[in-house]
């Protein structure tokens, strides 16, 4: 007989082993990959961005209540201390802090160290096929063998890069145990859309603000790096803004994402700059020669197809409405968005079990005693700054935790 058992070794489900373990409890890890930690190994594109000192609620989205409870139980500052006592060195980039090592890996070894020296057993290629709550113990059944414990806490994820493990596999498991989920859609992802000939401006990536719109109504915004591929728009400012536009997407709900590609510029600066350099000129020049550097070339032809403009004419001949049409689609250029990117190509997912069904104060399902879940389970996603990484090791704190009471 087992304390607890975790299913599911990533982030949250290796900190709630961790977490009971030093506890003094007897603790199985299962997980259904052949390794341990492998979406931690693909952070940060293999830099893991672990946390964030900025860790404030409107990093977040779902169940605010829920995001609230948990982290004050594991602030920033205890991550960096749990980190520390594992002997991961953390290195402060304008409030993104890293291993100083800059690789993923050396957190996953840190971790695997510390579960080697707690004594938990890690059973890896385990698929878990169900899950039985008997009379203060749980069955746990794999392909193989079947385990009894006396807690559960499942730490499996949902849907984003299943090639890493987050397969849905275990939603069948869970709904049979009586909980429901949140839709759960792809969330710091990029977006088909339509709006411009995005087959023109593949590949390139400039600074710009992005602002949601549903409805007419703006709903949030952010500026960073836009990339612009051949099916619509990506880069971290549209991943900001990814949870709110799928969960609208979901409800069938008509979203347009706006874009100024010039943010550092107003509309009225940039009208008077256009029209003083149009005003000015004393050669014979075409519009896009008039544009030079202002925009990438690949970029500005796209925008000037869509001002209607000849980009081959005389930049002297420029009316004031043409120079308004090119200041609109320079500051406001509205793309529909039609869908997310698929699931395999999500770094995370919003929604989750409701939260209805959860204690949030300790993680423990109120549905079926000694049952508790953590991680990206929980209708809890950050944005992209080491927010999903935090969650993920202060759920799995909390409910290692409670789960060892």
């Amino acid at each position: 007989m087992t304390d607890v058992t975790i299913i599911g070794a990533g982030a949250s489900g290796i900190t709630a082993a961790i977490t009971a373990a030093r506890a003094g409890k007897k603790v199985i890890l299962l997980e259904h990959k052949d390794k341990i930690g492998k979406k931690i190994l693909a952070t940060g594109n293999g830099k893991c961005n672990f946390t964030n000192k900025d860790m404030t609620l409107e990093h977040f989205n779902g169940s605010m209540e829920l995001a609230n409870s948990v982290l004050q139980q594991f602030t920033f500052k205890d991550c960096l201390e749990w980190f520390r006592k594992l002997g991961v060195l953390p290195k402060d980039r304008n409030g993104y802090f890293y291993p100083n090592s800059e690789t993923a890996a050396s957190i996953v070894l840190a971790m695997e160290i510390e579960l080697q020296k707690l004594g938990v057993t890690v059973i890896t290629s385990a698929k878990v096929l169900e899950v039985n709550p008997k009379k203060d113990q749980f069955e746990i059944r794999t392909e193989d063998k079947v385990f009894r414990t006396k807690k559960v806490i499942f730490a499996c994820g949902l849907l984003a890069n299943p090639k890493l493990g987050s397969d849905g596999s275990a939603f069948d498991i869970i709904k049979d145990l009586g909980h429901r989920f949140v839709p759960i859609v792809p969330s710091l992802c990029a977006f088909n859309c339509q709006g411009m000939d995005f087959r023109k401006t593949a590949g390139v990536r400039t600074a710009a603000t992005v602002s949601l719109y549903c409805d007419d109504s703006l709903i949030c915004q952010d500026t960073g790096e836009l990339q612009l591929t051949d099916y619509g728009l990506s880069g971290i400012p549209v991943f900001q803004i990814s949870s709110k536009t799928s969960r609208l997407l979901y409800e069938k709900k008509e979203c347009h994402i706006a874009v100024d590609f010039m943010p550092d510029m107003d509309t009225d600066s940039l009208r008077k700059y256009l029209m003083d350099r149009r005003d000015n000129l004393e050669d014979d020049r075409n519009v896009y020669q008039y544009l030079n550097s202002i925009l990438n070339s690949k970029l500005l032809g796209a925008l000037i197809d869509n001002a209607k403009i000849n980009g081959k004419g005389k930049a002297c001949g420029l009316t004031n409405k043409d120079i308004d049409r090119l200041c609109s689609v320079i500051k406001d250029t509205r793309c529909k968005v039609t869908s997310p990117r698929p699931m395999d190509f999500a770094q995370v997912c919003a929604g989750g079990i409701r939260t209805e069904e959860i204690d949030i104060s300790n993680l423990e399902s109120k549905l079926v005693n000694n049952l508790f879940f953590c991680g990206e389970l929980l209708d809890v996603d950050g944005q992209c700054g080491g927010y999903n990484l935090q969650w993920a090791w202060a759920s799995g704190y909390v409910a290692g935790l409670n789960a060892s009471e």
